[in-house]
């Protein structure tokens, strides 16, 4: 059984960081892309970030770009996002998730069916 926790969400105020983590047990990661998703209130679930397998290509969302880095340690199993620059609109609960396609080849996949397993979400709240 699969089991991604996730952590380091809180309060912050804009312009503020907020580095989160998501460590997975049942699983070893390092032959799996792993995504960031966000759901805010009232609003569907998207896509945030993502990162390959290898650690050699990452995908945004256009709206973080310059702002997030996705990062991954496969030796600790764990997926991290640096959240910097934060913005009111970032108010989310933030969930990792993992690709349901081991080896994927090309680049890191957004479309949330590509993903089999979820973390419970973290809470992040930007205050303006």
């Amino acid at each position: 059984q699969v089991q991604l926790v996730e952590s380091g969400g809180g309060l912050v105020q804009a312009g503020g960081s907020l580095r989160l983590s998501c460590a997975a047990s049942g699983r070893t990661l390092s032959t799996y892309d792993m995504g960031w998703f966000r759901q805010a209130p009232g609003k569907e679930r998207e896509f945030v970030a993502a990162i390959k397998w290898t650690g050699s290509s990452v995908l945004y969302q256009d709206s973080v770009k310059g702002r997030f880095t996705i990062s991954r340690d496969n030796t600790k199993n764990t997926v991290y996002l640096q959240m910097n620059s934060l913005k009111p609109e970032d108010t989310a609960v933030y969930y990792c998730a993992v690709d349901k396609e081991r080896f994927r080849a090309g680049a890191p996949a957004a479309p949330e069916p590509e993903y089999d397993y979820w973390g419970q979400g973290t809470q992040v709240t930007v205050s303006s």
